[in-house]
């Protein structure tokens, strides 16, 4: 296996490889992870009946030598040699949908929405990666896709989205799995409810840590890669978006540590759509309101509506039953938001071409913008 610095030097190589291939993203590379020699790497098992490959020096200018490659041999190299770092395979996609093609990753992306988000952009023709702490959840949910969508269409990582080394690999192995980045969702998320005077800063950290450190984590690491496509293919539009929360757009009376942390996070999504506009790089907030058919709320030991009914968050509520009329009847729509409507959002953020550093929601009109 190479060291550090080869992965490192390959997960520059591999975009910038994919782009100058097909410039609409539609080709994916993948990255030989071992110390192969170029004779190895010619051998069947390994090539296949791929045609000569392009040999490059680790410090080669890439735009150049392949269009050399192509003006002497007349096609696009499907197998791309670099000394000392190793070997890129490539190919056309043959995924369909509308978002054929398009890498994505998704964190938190094993249960509940994630998962969701994870099936609705693998039924559109993305290569995903589900990347969750919980890394048996993320691998049944990649099997489950690859059952469905096709092989290699998915692969399970495990991710810490609170620890910088665990995001920098979850980016690297993606780009070494597909060949690049065009979408990352920060969905993984976690919610403590309590008053002010019994919470605990151990909590208050744990929620921070979570939905706004990780997501800056996630949105530093993705935007390399995807630097690197936008300048090998300029006009290239990639997105990055964060699973907010209606509590990020309002308040929320004794849940202050998670309304802040999704507040926070949109401050984030703004400043960072900002900054990598120039990259071809948008990046916009979704804000469900309550999937209150979810485990995140259902959950007999865990779910909101226990934690509320033990905070006292819903005034005179007795019940589960109580707490979930309550917030029934707060939507004007009369119902819980959905994975589907999340969904919805996600594809317009992605489709369209003009809007970044917004804040959408998706609440049935239980939020509604000024």
């Amino acid at each position: 296996m190479p060291d550090k610095p080869n992965l490192k030097l390959a997960c520059k190589i591999a975009p910038a490889l994919r782009m100058l291939y097909s410039s609409d993203g539609l080709t994916t590379v993948v990255f030989i992870r071992d110390e192969e020699s170029l004779e190895q790497a010619k051998q069947p098992a390994v090539a296949g009946s791929l045609r000569n490959p392009m040999v490059l020096e680790s410090n080669s200018n890439i735009a150049s030598e392949f269009d050399a490659y192509f003006k002497e041999n007349g096609h696009k190299p499907e197998h791309v040699f670099v000394r000392g770092t190793g070997n890129f395979l490539i190919t056309k996609s043959s995924k369909t949908g509308r978002l054929a093609g398009k890498i994505a990753v998704v964190t938190g992306g094993a249960q509940g929405l994630g998962k969701g988000i994870v099936e609705s952009l693998a039924a559109e023709g993305a290569l995903v990666t589900v990347a969750d702490i919980n890394y048996g959840g993320a691998l049944i949910c990649a099997n489950e896709i690859n059952d469905t969508f096709g092989k290699n269409t998915a692969v399970a990582m495990q991710s810490n989205v609170t620890d910088e080394d665990s995001v920098e690999c979850m980016i690297q192995d993606t780009v070494l799995a597909f060949g690049g980045l065009d979408i990352i969702v920060s969905n993984a998320g976690i919610l403590v409810a309590g008053g002010i005077e019994n919470f605990c800063k151990q909590d208050f950290d744990l929620v921070t840590s979570i939905n706004y450190t990780g997501y800056f984590l996630c949105t530093k690491y993705a935007a390399e890669p995807m630097k690197i496509q936008r300048k090998y293919a300029p006009g290239y539009l990639m997105d990055i978006i964060e699973i907010s929360s209606k509590s990020g757009l309002e308040g929320s009376d004794k849940n202050f540590a998670y309304a802040g942390s999704k507040f926070g996070g949109i401050g984030l999504t703004q400043s960072f759509a900002m900054e990598l506009a120039e990259y071809g790089i948008k990046v916009n907030a979704i804000c469900p309101g309550n999937l209150l058919d979810s485990p995140l709320w259902t959950d007999p030991e865990e779910g909101l509506f226990k934690q509320y009914l033990n905070s006292g968050k819903v005034k005179d509520a007795k019940s589960i039953d109580d707490v979930k009329k309550h917030y029934m009847e707060k939507v004007p729509m009369g119902r819980g938001c959905t994975i589907e409507d999340v969904a919805c959002a996600v594809f317009y953020v992605i489709e369209q071409k003009y809007e970044t550093g917004q804040a959408i929601p998706v609440t049935g009109g239980q939020v509604m913008l000024n």
